[in-house]
């Protein structure tokens, strides 16, 4: 290219100005990120997710997250409201705690994945950490093969932090197998209350 085919490129790319350039820059300079959320996160989301709409791990904000060795690159946070948009469920077990039936109602704990971008035939497993440290893991399979939600109520009032909130990871016992023919005591095993993290890891 000689320098006056430059000058004649210059003078065409400054006569139409940037807005020439934007239709080749919009797919990735305007491709739409998920909201962060608008309030407090109640649980996070991190490890093999396809969607992110907060930062890697902060040392110093991520207090019970260090403490408990979660470390993420990226991570899908969930507020009170995000969570309440998901489509819910409502499940009915006798709790090992009075041996009673209780309510319990929230997302599908497959669905609050999706929207954290893990498809649902994905074969990866999870982590479950509660805010005391407890931390199970199950195959997201499992998981879907026994309906767990993320329950954000309980006899139609909010989890509280200090009770079973934020959220509870819990199947309906009382109908799953392998739960449902074990001792009371033996069937919540693999649901941690006060949840508040989710690790995915392929595989």
């Amino acid at each position: 290219m000689t320098v006056s085919d430059k000058r004649r490129f210059l003078a065409v790319t400054g006569a139409t100005g940037a807005a020439g350039l934007l239709p080749l820059l919009a797919p990735r300079a305007y491709a739409a990120a998920p909201p962060l959320p608008a309030q407090p996160a109640l649980l996070t989301v991190s490890g093999a997710v396809g969607k992110s709409n907060r930062g890697a791990f902060d040392p110093v904000i991520d207090q019970m997250m260090g403490k408990h060795g979660i470390q993420f690159d990226k991570a899908f946070a969930f507020d009170a409201a995000a969570l309440a948009q998901l489509p819910a469920v409502t499940i009915k077990p006798t709790l090992e705690y009075d041996a009673k039936v209780h309510e319990l109602r929230g997302p599908l704990l497959a669905t609050v994945l999706a929207a954290a971008g893990v498809g649902s035939g994905t074969p990866v497993k999870l982590g479950l950490r509660a805010v005391d440290g407890y931390n199970v893991g199950l195959s997201l399979a499992d998981a879907t093969r026994y309906r767990m939600i993320v329950a954000t109520h309980i006899d139609g009032r909010p989890m509280a932090l200090g009770g079973f909130g934020p959220q509870w990871a819990v199947y309906e016992a009382d109908t799953v197998s392998p739960f449902k023919d074990k001792p009371l005591k033996q069937r919540f095993g693999l649901c941690p209350w006060g949840l508040y993290h989710i690790d995915v890891q392929a595989g």
